[in-house]
């Protein structure tokens, strides 16, 4: 079995590292201070404010309410990502306005955020899906023409960029995940929130434990990162960009070799530096992904567009007709794509659907 993610892996690879860390953290008479993993990446982002949370789910979250989110205003969002894309709106009790993405990028559409738009829209959730980048000028634009704070999710997108500009850069505010799935994995997820804003920033950091500051001065929540997580997150950041190289040597294996199928791949602009945290291809049908899957160590992401999930009541989201959310939904298969793949394994992956489809 072709092992989808590869963290066992570089573990083996780097244990003696690990050891010494664990040592080394486990000596220290008191270790709750995560500031040097929060300088490190406002320096790699250029940010000047990031305040590590207990997750990106939390961070999209905390984004909402720095902006002042909350019943009767509408958030813009994607109909095709994971669900904390949208959960974070219903909980600060906004509506989520469930938009139809770009079907060649994934990415939301621009077309449908104008159809979707009315003066209630506080917030535009902007999320670079698969760690891929798209041009987002017009989107911006839009938002600050209409005054709709533009909040991205860069959660999978740690190392990308467009034309030298890194995700996690573009927002009024952004957040980076560290999930297991990730590109730089913590050992028990994490996140982080990014800003310029001094106030908002303050204001995170009092909400990520209990409100406090110098009293419990307002509703917070649980949500620091544990510092050991925090610690193994900066040692792997130290290897990123050499393992994105590695990521993206299999993705152009990929792209040379699956070519003569009917495959799909994800459409991207020049310029972009990929992270890779995702490959995604696109079946004919939801038939055939579902063949393909069997045959392959291949995941979905993700089989249900967001407004259909159950937890959502249609009286109270507003949807586009989203019907390329749909499409992707029942056709998009994700291929193994780590730095510890082997190389028999990637021709593996390769030969069998080459074998499938006949070329």
């Amino acid at each position: 079995m072709i092992p989808y993610e590869g963290w066992d892996r570089e573990y083996q690879e780097n244990r003696e590292t690990y050891l010494e860390l664990f040592d080394r953290f486990m000596s220290q008479t008191s270790y709750e201070n995560a500031d040097f993993f929060e300088n490190s990446i406002a320096e790699y982002t250029g940010r000047k404010y990031a305040v590590s949370v207990a997750s990106a789910t939390d961070a999209l979250y905390f984004s909402l309410l720095a902006h002042g989110v909350g019943p009767g205003d509408e958030v813009l969002v994607t109909d095709f990502s994971w669900i904390s894309t949208s959960s974070c709106i219903s909980m600060v009790g906004a509506t989520p306005v469930f938009c139809d993405i770009d079907i060649d990028s994934y990415h939301i559409s621009i077309d449908s955020i104008k159809r979707m738009y009315s003066p209630r829209v506080k917030a535009l959730i902007y999320t670079h899906l698969f760690g891929n980048m798209t041009d987002t000028a017009e989107i911006e634009q839009f938002c600050k023409q209409n005054n709709i704070a533009l909040i991205e999710d860069a959660a999978q997108s740690l190392g990308s960029s467009l034309n030298g500009r890194k995700a996690g850069t573009i927002g009024d505010s952004s957040s980076f995940s560290f999930n297991t799935n990730k590109v730089i994995a913590g050992i028990n997820g994490g996140g982080v929130y990014l800003t310029d804003n001094n106030r908002d920033a303050e204001y995170v950091k009092k909400l990520r434990r209990h409100g406090k500051d110098k009293d419990f001065e307002l509703l917070g929540y649980n949500s620091r990162m544990y510092t050991l997580n925090a610690e193994i997150i900066h040692l792997r950041m130290q290897s990123m960009l050499e393992n994105q190289k590695k990521r993206q040597d299999i993705a152009q294996q990929y792209v040379e070799s699956l070519s003569g199928t009917p495959l799909v791949l994800q459409k991207l602009y020049a310029g972009l530096d990929h992270n890779y945290h995702k490959f995604v291809i696109r079946c004919e049908d939801k038939e055939t992904r579902k063949k393909l899957k069997n045959i392959l160590s291949a995941s979905i992401h993700y089989e249900t567009a967001l407004s259909d999930n159950s937890m959502y009541d249609l009286r109270h989201i507003k949807k586009d007709e989203c019907k390329n959310a749909k499409l992707a939904a029942d056709t998009v298969l994700s291929l193994p794509i780590h730095a510890w793949l082997k190389q028999n394994e990637i021709s593996t992956i390769i030969k069998n659907i080459c074998a499938f489809y006949n070329t």
